[in-house]
């Protein structure tokens, strides 16, 4: 099965990324997307990760703006660069000229949808790309077996009381993704609260990138411990286990919609448990949502994808 990955390339995002080589999975290409900072950070997290990991996949950008409402970073948590760290950044300093490639990536995911594999994408940040996808190549949502992404809630919120942040980002995206019928897989927050780590579960890391990992690791549980909680969840890994470690997790059917008029509540994902009825299907779209997860098994993949890396 052909892997992409659409991504607002924070540093769980590259931590997801990781995990995927650390497990041997290739990766077709890497779309980017307005998100977690604006595109043009994005970008180069994308650039500077290539030259601090040696990452080979093609990067394509994508969207700068979400379909609708205003564009909304998450920069008063993760900081300018989208990924706090206690010292050490990334080498932005070794990007030299544009390395993205010139094909925008709306047209290159319509482009790899194209060839004969079976087609996974593993979406990390708001779906205003995979949205831009539909509305511009409708007949390529066919050639997709499935989209993994990491968002929504069943319980509260984490970027307002009651949405979560990709899902806030761009509701209209995820509402025109949930009514196109493709399979969708969803690892959402609540799921994510389970599986969280501490100092304590920190390895050693051994590879050339040890001090860049360890500042960043320590970076992202700072998110945490600043807010006066003794661990962080892990988020985007949990999404890439998906695609390479299904039988760790449980996963149930339910009906999927997204609030999208101006309220409190916009971008709340509403969760309906069971398969939609066909009156409900006019209305929701079908989600697999993952509700369990084995915690050791997830930790122990995720640490490990860092200790060489």
């Amino acid at each position: 099965m052909g892997i992409w990955v659409d991504t607002d390339f924070g540093f769980d995002d590259l931590w997801a990324l990781l995990l995927l080589r650390h497990l041997g999975i290739t990766i077709d290409g890497v779309s980017l997307v307005a998100g977690n900072t604006p595109l043009s950070q994005v970008k180069r997290n994308a650039q500077a990760s290539i030259k601090a990991f040696g990452f080979t996949w093609p990067i394509y950008s994508g969207s700068d703006t979400p379909i609708h409402r205003k564009a909304e970073t998450a920069e008063r948590i993760l900081g300018r660069h989208g990924m706090q760290t206690r010292g050490t950044t990334l080498p932005y300093h070794a990007i030299i000229g544009n390395e993205l490639q010139s094909r925008c990536a709306i047209d290159a995911l319509a482009s790899w949808l194209k060839n004969d594999n079976e087609h996974c994408i593993l979406a990390l940040g708001p779906l205003t790309n995979l949205a831009r996808l539909h509305q511009q190549h409708p007949q390529a949502n066919a050639r997709i077996a499935k989209i993994i992404w990491l968002g929504g809630s069943r319980g509260r919120g984490n970027h307002t009381p009651f949405a979560e942040y990709n899902a806030v980002a761009d509701p209209e995206a995820l509402a025109i993704v949930a009514a196109m019928g493709t399979p969708l897989t969803m690892i959402d927050l609540e799921l994510c609260r389970t599986v969280t780590f501490t100092a304590t579960d920190v390895p050693a890391f051994k590879g050339p990138n040890q001090r860049l990992l360890s500042d960043l690791v320590y970076g992202y549980l700072d998110i945490a411990l600043q807010r006066g909680r003794p661990c962080m969840s892990i988020y985007d890994p949990l999404a890439a286990l998906a695609i390479t470690a299904q039988a760790s997790f449980v996963f149930q059917s339910a009906g999927l919609s997204v609030i999208t008029t101006p309220c409190e509540r916009y971008g709340q994902t509403c969760i309906t448990p069971g398969l939609p009825s066909p009156v409900q299907r006019n209305e929701q779209g079908q989600v697999k949502i993952a509700d369990r997860i084995d915690l050791t098994t997830a930790l122990d993949l995720c640490m490990q994808a860092l200790v060489k890396a």
